[in-house]
């Protein structure tokens, strides 16, 4: 029995916490967090002012008209067009949101609850298509609405989502027939 008393013996007790350590660690990668936040929000305010010669964003006229369609659902961003990872950040067009989409005979009004609210008249629609992606969020094949829309000198991808994503194929069918028809008309003058 001594061999088992001498071992027990010689066991030291556990070491005590280095509070001054461990606080020191957690000091630093909280200001490392902080660091990468504050350089991730430069970047975005940066973005902003390289995109600072964009336009103003139109707004809704008085009398836009009776809906044609209505939609709730997201609104994912938008994007210069065809380059679905160059997200657009100015004036807010950046902004994840809510929104309540109306199409009138006057154009696309983009009301959303928080964030900057934008009208695109039917004479700057381009196209509307079913795509999966837009910067920052990826669907499954047609999960997503696409808006190309012209505003000054850009073309603009503007991404939603519906609340009810079968509303997606009668948006496309009727932007684009309202595009073709103002097109048309456009070229009979």
């Amino acid at each position: 029995m001594t061999p088992v008393i001498l071992l027990a013996a010689e066991k030291e007790s556990a070491e005590v916490t280095d509070w001054a350590a461990r606080l020191g660690w957690v000091v630093g990668l909280a200001l490392f967090v902080a660091l990468v936040y504050w350089l991730m929000r430069e970047g975005w305010k940066w973005r902003g002012t390289l995109q600072g010669d964009l336009p103003e964003l139109p707004t809704a006229p008085d009398d836009p008209g009776p809906a044609k369609l209505s939609l709730s659902g997201r609104y994912h961003g938008s994007t210069t067009a065809g380059q679905w990872l160059d997200r657009i950040v100015a004036h807010g067009l950046g902004t994840r949101s809510r929104v309540e989409l109306t199409l009138t005979d006057a154009g696309l009004d983009v009301v959303r609850p928080g964030a900057t609210d934008f009208f695109v008249p039917v004479a700057a629609l381009r196209e509307a298509r079913l795509d999966k992606g837009i910067a920052g969020k990826v669907l499954t094949e047609g999960g997503l609405l696409v808006v190309t829309w012209a505003h000054g000198e850009r073309l603009i991808d503007s991404g939603f989502r519906s609340d009810h994503a079968a509303e997606h194929n009668e948006w496309v069918d009727v932007i684009n027939s309202m595009i073709k028809a103002t097109t048309t008309e456009g070229a009979e003058r």
